[in-house]
């Protein structure tokens, strides 16, 4: 699902662009139209993105807001709006930023945290792992070599997998052969949908957790590898408050992000 320019809350001067691998890039925002932006708190939040010459935004991940600078880490696609503006000289160009949004809820009684998820995720898992040391964490992440460094280095148990093949994902299998930790705890993934929907059915049918347990986000669809096409927010409030299942609202959603636009992009 995309979004119109004019919900755009900010605006924010591009001050300088990092190529972080071949695959990812950094963009640092700044300037004065983002006084008054505020950030969640929720270490996977995302904001929209709207780049010039266009009326759609699309979502990408907070990587770090120090009350001045906001940091996106963008993901290059063969092509896309974003890709075609943010790898060419975006500095200093002028850009639209939305409310943040978050989703990464651990139980407070948890006793372990797992996060799974492909380049699309690694800004999110990186600050995840930043922000939340107290908990036993073992990670996997699917990228192309050459992303080690962006994990921050912490005592987290950390499995990396290549990709099947170009705009693929392996996840789903990655998932299935995990060997669970004993006690209550928390799941973290994201990455691409169609991985996460088979997913999802796997920890409620197989694992049997509850919905409070884990967080499955579909960042992008293939072909194309676009990101974050529908808030599940409003779709899962509203389920609960016509008293469905967490099955019924799960599906509701995937039907969701199938009709829905390609549109948005990490």
């Amino acid at each position: 699902m995309t979004s119109r320019a004019d919900a755009t809350s900010w605006t924010a001067e591009v001050r300088a662009r990092t190529s972080l691998s071949e695959h990812l890039l950094r963009l640092e925002l700044g300037g004065p139209g983002l006084a008054g932006f505020a950030s969640t708190g929720i270490p996977d939040e995302w904001v929209p993105l709207v780049v010039p010459g266009q009326f759609q935004s699309r979502y990408y991940t907070v990587r770090s807001w120090d009350g001045e600078r906001l940091v996106l880490d963008v993901v290059v696609h063969d092509e896309g709006l974003v890709t075609g503006w943010a790898t060419g000289d975006p500095v200093g160009d002028v850009v639209g930023i939305g409310p943040a949004k978050g989703s990464f809820d651990p139980p407070p009684d948890a006793a372990w945290l797992m996060l799974v998820g492909d380049l699309t995720a690694l800004p999110a898992i990186a600050r995840i792992l930043e922000t939340r040391t107290d908990l036993p964490t073992r990670v996997w992440v699917e990228t192309p070599p050459g992303h080690e460094h962006l994990l921050p280095a912490t005592s987290a148990e950390v499995t990396w997998t290549s990709p099947p093949g170009p705009a693929e994902s392996g996840l789903a299998a990655v998932v299935e052969g995990i060997d669970w930790p004993d006690g209550e705890g928390y799941f973290w993934m994201s990455g691409e949908s169609s991985q996460m929907r088979a997913i999802r059915k796997h920890l409620m049918r197989e694992r049997r957790l509850p919905s409070a347990a884990y967080d499955v986000m579909g960042y992008w669809r293939k072909p194309g590898g676009r990101r974050r096409p529908v808030d599940p927010g409003p779709i899962y409030a509203a389920g609960r408050a016509a008293g469905e299942s967490d099955a019924e609202i799960w599906a509701r959603y995937d039907a969701a992000q199938e009709a829905g636009d390609e549109g948005s992009g990490q």
